[in-house]
């Protein structure tokens, strides 16, 4: 008996629908494609119960006459290749034509669609891809897919599905994806029969990411440039934005979303020595090549691309993000805490008879500023004239009496009525005026005003209506890093007197061993003492050797992550120690001078944003928002 059989239609399907569709939200992924490609200017999508039970997208694309609407279903079947070399070039987001007969063998399916100047179109129906009606109907220009039921005849997949909410939430995350990679179309997206989201459709991507995004994507900044015939466009946030993971970064290959490696990493080389460790950028970038350069064609569900060139692919993100991020001027607003509302006063319902309740202690809280009612006054004022007035006779007796036991001698006559004069402190001895402080030299010119330092960390700068707070060490430390960094020679060692031993485990001396020509040109010069013992003869010569030890252990521990292979990348991380040791310290007192030499580098120079480790150099306060604190505005 043949052990080798051929699969069924129906079995192939299947299988197909286990690589195209994973879940509902991959159906409306393909559905979406083939409105576009339909040539759509207008899409609504339309699920319930989280899309197992209820999906819908409506388009008005060209639409499929009736002999075409039958094929469509079938496997292989597209109308977007003829011939093995279209597989070369392709330009359209759908090309297998295994989509619509996969989604169809694991659901049921009716279809309504009319070609643009047809008088009249068809409606279909279908279950686990078979036709069970077809007829002609009246109905709009363009295509109507209803997905019913899916998985309904493979039980064994209906158990990965997750809640309603979740693959709603996947639905969603597929439309606004469509949404960003064309906004040319306008893309209505209705969840349980609520709309929760609407694109205009301008062609305009600001627009598209502001109705997904909302008003945050309002301080992205843009991004738009050019390299070796490819071009990247779209928005990319701030440094002091990112996000503490990457599920905000979006990108796209010549309109089709994308999971891509190499972009993610052009994108976040941009951002090297301008973010803090363990926070990710968000983006929104499209990415234009040649279709002969792109391969599409190596996943299943076309999530993954291959490139031709990939070098000029990361060149062309990279170079244009640093771009976009050099020219845009980042000092973030002081951020006030918002006041809490007044509190709300209910209206005071009439009082109900109540049992009778044991009496409380009381325990009242006086209010001196209170005005006294007209009674209270009355009342004050009796007690006041009924008091026992003082006797002036009673008065002398006593101070006769005090006078007497005094060390000091008794006056004999004391004539009435005499009062006695108040015991006052000696005066204080006058103390030498102090001199006035001289108000530091401004540079020449300067359009800004030094103010003041807080804390002795940061300083403040005046400038028109507004106020920057600069953080000393942070500036410091950045000016010291390019310095540091535009030297692209081997950094200067200093020979050690004494060497410093480095205790490490066995495979962090075998990584830094293995890495002697890196690290001689880092400036550090190691050798053997035992099987877990460095000892440095020589390290940076902004390097003190207090640190030297702890640098030469991270630099190991990146090393056998695998984080630090690159040169110029462990480079910048002893860079960033060296600068980060050698800068002004937050709280230490610091010549004026100095504090105006660093004033005057921050105001003038616009790429002075953030320190090497991603953190804000200088933050804005304006006047409209100090009113505002203090209730002017």
């Amino acid at each position: 008996m043949a052990k080798i059989v051929q699969l069924s239609a129906h079995v192939a399907n299947l299988i197909a629908a286990g690589e195209v569709v994973e879940r509902p939200a991959s159906v409306m992924k393909e559905l979406l494609e083939n409105a576009v490609d339909a040539g759509a200017t207008t899409v609504t999508a339309e699920i319930r119960n989280g899309g197992m039970t209820f999906l819908r997208v409506t388009d008005n694309g060209c639409g499929m006459a009736p002999e075409d609407a039958k094929t469509a279903f079938l496997r292989h079947a597209t109308s977007k290749l003829r011939t093995a070399e279209d597989l070369a070039a392709i330009s359209t987001m759908g090309f297998r034509g295994e989509a619509l007969a996969a989604i169809a063998s694991v659901s049921r399916i009716d279809v309504m669609t009319k070609p643009t100047g047809a008088l009249s179109g068809t409606s279909l129906c279908l279950e686990a891809g078979v036709i069970t009606e077809e007829s002609e109907a009246g109905c709009p220009e363009g295509t109507t897919i209803i997905i019913r039921d899916l998985f309904y005849n493979t039980p064994a997949r209906m158990k990965f599905m997750k809640s309603d909410v979740v693959e709603g939430s996947r639905i969603a995350a597929a439309v606004q994806n469509q949404a960003l990679a064309h906004p040319e179309v306008a893309f209505r997206f209705i969840r349980d029969g609520k709309e929760v989201l609407s694109t205009p459709g301008t062609g305009k991507l600001r627009d598209a990411v502001y109705c997904v995004y909302g008003k945050d994507s309002g301080k992205m900044i843009e991004v738009n440039s050019q390299w070796e015939g490819y071009t990247v466009s779209g928005f990319v946030s701030k440094p002091t934005d990112a996000r503490p993971s990457r599920t905000l970064q979006t990108f796209f290959v010549n309109g089709r979303p994308v999971k891509s490696r190499l972009m993610m990493a052009a994108l976040e080389e941009a951002y090297r020595n301008r973010i803090m460790t363990g926070k990710f950028p968000a983006c929104v970038l499209q990415l234009q090549l040649p279709a002969h350069t792109v391969d599409v064609n190596v996943h299943p569900a076309k999530t993954e691309v291959k490139f031709l060139k990939e070098k000029a692919v990361f060149d062309c993100i990279h170079y244009g993000v640093l771009a976009a991020l050099n020219q845009t001027v980042d000092r973030p607003d002081v951020q006030f805490k918002p006041q809490a509302p007044a509190p709300v006063i209910a209206p005071v319902a009439p009082p109900k008879p109540a049992a009778p309740q044991p009496a409380a202690k009381p325990n009242p809280q006086p209010n001196f500023f209170r005005t006294m009612t007209s009674q209270e006054y009355k009342a004050f004022t009796g007690v006041v004239k009924d008091a026992p007035q003082p006797s002036i006779t009673a008065a002398v007796a006593t101070a006769a009496a005090v006078e007497r036991t005094s060390a000091l001698p008794v006056r004999e006559e004391i004539r009435l009525p005499q009062i006695i004069p108040p015991v006052t402190a000696p005066p204080e001895p006058e103390l030498p005026e102090e001199p006035q402080q001289q108000e530091l030299p401004m540079p020449e010119q300067a359009p800004w005003r030094y103010v003041g330092e807080l804390y002795r960390s940061y300083v403040i700068v005046e400038q028109g209506e507004e106020a920057f707070i600069i953080d000393k060490h942070a500036a410091h430390e950045r000016i010291l890093f390019d310095r540091l960094k535009e030297n692209q020679e081997a950094i200067t060692g200093q020979t050690l007197l004494t060497p410093i031993p480095c205790q490490l485990s066995p495979a962090a001396c075998g990584a830094l061993l293995s890495h002697q020509a890196m690290m001689q040109e880092l400036g550090f010069e190691l050798d053997t003492l035992g099987e877990n013992t460095l000892v440095l003869r020589q390290i940076p010569m902004d390097l003190s050797e207090a640190d030297a030890a702890d640098t030469v252990e991270e630099i190991a521990a990146d090393l056998l992550s695998g984080r630090r292979e690159d040169v110029s990348t462990v480079r910048d991380e002893v860079l960033h120690t060296v600068a980060c040791k050698a800068a002004i310290k937050a709280g230490w007192r610091t010549d004026e001078k100095e504090l105006l030499a660093l004033i005057e580098q921050v105001m003038a120079r616009e790429d002075l944003k953030y320190c090497p480790h991603g953190r804000p150099i200088c933050i804005t306060l304006s006047k409209k928002q100090l009113e505002k604190q203090f209730k002017r505005s």
